[in-house]
């Protein structure tokens, strides 16, 4: 008899066991806690469009000051850094040639004047006195331009930023001053080709250079390149920007902020945004029916402590903004106020 009842008794106390087995699991599964977080909800708000570009500060005018034809330099007259203004002597050249012709000049004159009273008394014939007249307008043409390369002058105001010759040389290949015209300056940028129908002639820009701080200078763009560039799919653009006090330079490194009017979008808390590892995904938890829902997000700006989100939200979603950081898509949570 007791090795019969052996078997039952086994079975009965398994059966026991696998029930208190069930019954435990089932309690820890009630006693684990959900995880504890707050949310935001998505809330559509106007979002300035700004984009932010490196540029490059450039003089509005390069002249460079050359005789139209070689000759050797008597005397210079400005120095690298001088300031000079429109029409202001700036390199004088030697006269020789210039005093040969002036003479040549004043002879043919004299000589046209004696054959207009020969012509009027019959001595000689109107084509000789139009040979006259065209021989003496070719000779004050060549001394006129002998009087502009002789006193060279400034085409513009500006800064002298280029000297290649000593007084004494000869001109050769080289400019002997280069003049550059530095109030405004213009500031040159590259912008993506996804704003080429956004750019616009005489739209307001803002202009900052870190060689001078956070000051901020207004400019207007003047002059949109009409061809995108296939290597970097952007197009340049040309900004005129004041410069009154000159202290933007030349070859200063600058940044460019375009504004393109507003767009209504999510803005959530930079500590919502999650990054994936090993890639530039962003993403966010939503909460669904209790459970933290794994959302890719695509970033706009930043604006404070804020992002705003592109793509990937809608009116309404409610956004894990704490407690976010160790959840994986369908945890389970609680929202806490």
């Amino acid at each position: 008899m007791k090795i019969a009842l052996l078997p039952a008794a086994a079975a009965l106390l398994a059966s026991c066991g696998g029930a208190a087995d069930r019954t435990g699991n089932a309690e820890r599964e009630e006693a684990s806690p959900k995880a504890k977080v707050r949310t935001e909800r998505v809330q559509l708000v106007p979002v300035d469009q700004v984009s932010t570009f490196t540029a490059t500060v450039e003089a509005d005018q390069v002249n460079n000051i050359a005789p139209a034809m070689g000759g050797r330099i008597r005397e210079i007259k400005a120095d690298v850094g001088s300031q000079v203004r429109r029409g202001q002597p700036l390199v004088a050249m030697d006269k020789v040639n210039l005093s040969q012709q002036q003479t040549q000049v004043a002879t043919m004159k004299r000589d046209y004047e004696r054959y207009k009273e020969l012509y009027e008394v019959g001595g000689i014939s109107k084509q000789q006195l139009d040979q006259a007249k065209a021989q003496l307008d070719v000779a004050e043409y060549v001394l006129n331009n002998l009087e502009e390369n002789t006193t060279l002058t400034s085409p513009v105001n500006g800064v002298v930023t280029a000297r290649n010759y000593d007084p004494g040389d000869v001109a050769g290949q080289y400019p002997i001053l280069t003049i550059e015209s530095i109030n405004p300056v213009k500031v040159k940028v590259n912008v993506s080709e996804a704003y080429y129908s956004r750019v616009v002639k005489g739209m307001p820009v803002e202009v900052l250079v870190d060689a001078l701080g956070s000051e901020v200078f207004q400019g207007k763009v003047s002059l949109i390149h009409p061809t995108i560039d296939p290597a970097s799919h952007t197009f340049a653009v040309e900004i005129l920007t004041p410069n009154g006090d000159q202290r933007l330079r030349p070859g200063m490194f600058a940044r460019v902020r375009m504004n393109f009017g507003t767009n209504d979008r999510p803005l959530l808390p930079d500590r919502a945004v999650l990054k994936q590892v090993g890639s530039n995904d962003r993403y966010v938890f939503v909460v669904e029916n209790g459970k933290a829902v794994y959302t890719l997000v695509e970033l706009g700006v930043r604006i404070d402590d804020k992002y705003e989100i592109v793509a990937g939200l809608s009116n309404g979603d409610n956004v894990i903004v704490q407690g976010n950081n160790n959840l994986i898509d369908g945890t389970e949570v609680e929202i806490v106020e």
